[in-house]
């Protein structure tokens, strides 16, 4: 966003947390929130959770703490959320289903608009509100459904493939659960979800007997 700074990954990848601990004392009624219960909520220290916030020009009244309302609504808008997010899922094997039915997307203000396949045995399936389409549909969706955001749930050999449609069509944000490095042009967005990595690093620190929740 022109004029916003450019927040470090670490801290971004906070910014989240800090947002759902936000919107659960939201639902909470609660009014304020103090940096060492916000920290505490989100697991971080209380120091990099003021430093992180101070980045985005968000501070504490001394005595009162963060106001919730405003604290999420400010963070919300950081990370772009107030914007609308219109999702389409390529791919409706078991992970494209489970996503497709994945209430936080609705909550993390993302909707998603349709799903995808080639395969004969999905194609007409409904899904909750959606229908498989024929992946030759995407690049008129998109157009008609207004989607900006593709989540790829496709094995590793039909991920470069159908990245390059979904770029073909206009879409610049990609979020890949494909266990490949996606080459994609410039000005493509690329987030990868790799959970045979995260697995691995969890097997590391469990065969060390060390806890990293706090990080």
């Amino acid at each position: 966003m022109p004029g916003e700074k450019i927040l470090p990954e670490a801290t971004l990848g906070r910014m989240t947390l800090y947002l759902r601990a936000l919107e659960s004392l939201r639902a909470a009624g609660q009014a304020t929130v103090s940096s060492d219960v916000l920290s505490a909520a989100a697991g971080v220290n209380p120091a990099i959770l003021r430093k992180d916030l101070s980045l985005v020009g968000t501070f504490g009244t001394r005595g009162v703490g963060y106001r919730v309302e405003v604290l999420a609504e400010r963070i919300s808008t950081t990370l772009g959320l107030d914007r609308d997010w219109r999702v389409g899922i390529l791919g409706a094997g078991n992970l494209g289903r489970a996503l497709a039915g994945y209430a936080g997307f609705q909550g993390g203000g993302f909707t998603v608009c349709a799903i995808f396949d080639i395969a004969e045995s999905a194609l007409g399936r409904r899904l909750g509100d959606l229908v498989v389409r024929h992946v030759d549909e995407l690049a008129a969706a998109i157009g008609e459904l207004g989607i900006n955001v593709a989540i790829l749930a496709v094995p590793g050999g039909a991920a470069q493939e159908l990245a390059d449609r979904v770029v073909d069509a206009g879409i610049t944000n990609i979020l890949s659960f494909a266990p490949v490095v996606l080459q994609v042009p410039a000005g493509v967005r690329v987030r990868k979800v790799d959970m045979a990595r995260e697995l691995q690093i969890l097997a590391y620190h469990a065969a060390l007997g060390v806890d990293r929740a706090g990080d």
